[in-house]
């Protein structure tokens, strides 16, 4: 292992041997699996309806509806040390707590995921919760750069003297915004964080902020571990057959977040986003003891209607004799231990 003490003072290891290393074509970061890389033409063509024809069913009664529940705050105030335990609070954002941290996974509190109030990005099912009903949040973990996962009034909640981890290139962004202490890590660097031990995985996504940005800054999961604890946060990703190998790399998952949302029209989303049926052949590759859907119900970013992607899950589950339990839908601000 190489290693080098970058500007934040967090030591970073640099696993040479790492099988994913990030690659780039000229100063734009690329996917390993696919040159499929949206554009604002892509995007003028989908909402145009210029794509290829495709058959999105219409929403259908459902017994499962996203709603807040109370936050347990017996157990997120004093939680199992011998556990993970994670609290979904929408769309990506999770409290992770392991080996006596608390972390926030791409905490977006605001109401819209875009930077002015578009309707069509207004969080569909409102949630009181805020940072200030949390337990204090150590470090907070940055998949990408987008704007549902990357949210400035958040961020700015969680405070700006708060410790921040996020991939490559995304370090400048942030310290202009006023945060100081920011490790930024390339796929396969590791950092310690106390007794916890977080590594920088590769996804299959993109990133952007602006039509002049596109892919100049990293997308990335979260390999979170302590002990022999080891949980995943996959941010937002489509299906890559890396996953596959993880989990003989890593050492099998106790605890993957996995996203289930945003995967229509599929020509455009599919190589970006997984679908709820990529979702459970990532839980079976990961050899995951746990998985708890995320990416689904809160913002609506494509076409597919709010409460498809539950009930796509539990259909393709039950096809592969997966007990519900092991792959989670949860009602927001519930908390899971494993």
């Amino acid at each position: 292992m190489a290693t080098k003490l970058p500007a934040s003072g967090e030591q970073i290891e640099h696993a040479n041997q790492f099988p994913w290393k990030a690659k780039m074509a000229g100063d734009r970061f690329q996917n390993l699996c696919t040159d499929f890389v949206p554009g604002w033409r892509e995007v003028l063509r989908w909402k145009l309806g210029f794509g290829p024809s495709e058959n999105i069913p219409k929403s259908v009664p459902d017994p499962f509806r996203l709603q807040p529940s109370p936050l347990n705050l017996d157990v997120i105030y004093a939680p199992n040390p011998t556990k993970i335990v994670a609290t979904w609070l929408g769309h990506s954002t999770f409290l992770l707590q392991i080996g006596g941290r608390a972390y926030l996974t791409d905490p977006i509190f605001s109401n819209y995921c875009s930077p002015i109030p578009v309707p069509n990005f207004r969080r569909s099912v409102l949630n009181d919760v805020s940072v200030e009903n949390l337990p204090t949040i150590d470090a907070v973990l940055l998949s990408h750069n987008h704007f549902d996962h990357l949210d400035r009034p958040s961020l700015r909640a969680v405070g700006h003297r708060s410790k921040i981890f996020c991939p490559s290139g995304l370090r400048e962004c942030l310290r202009r915004w006023g945060f100081t202490t920011v490790t930024e890590l390339s796929w396969g660097d590791c950092v310690n964080d106390g007794e916890v031990r977080i590594t920088a995985v590769p996804t299959q996504h993109g990133s952007a902020r602006t039509p002049f940005d596109r892919n100049r800054t990293l997308w990335c999961g979260w390999l979170i571990e302590y002990r022999d604890m080891k949980a995943l946060f996959l941010g937002d990703t489509g299906y890559a057959p890396f996953f596959r190998e993880f989990a003989d790399y890593f050492g099998p998952i106790d605890l993957a977040m996995i996203p289930i949302g945003a995967y229509r029209p599929a020509w455009f989303m599919r190589p970006l986003h997984l679908s709820p049926e990529e979702a459970v052949l990532v839980h079976r590759e990961l050899r995951a003891r746990r998985s708890i859907a995320m990416h689904w119900g809160t913002f609506r970013l494509s076409d597919e209607p709010l409460d498809e992607p539950p009930r796509l899950l539990r259909e393709s589950l039950a096809l592969h004799n997966i007990p519900e339990v092991e792959f989670q839908i949860s009602q927001l601000n519930a908390t899971i231990d494993v």
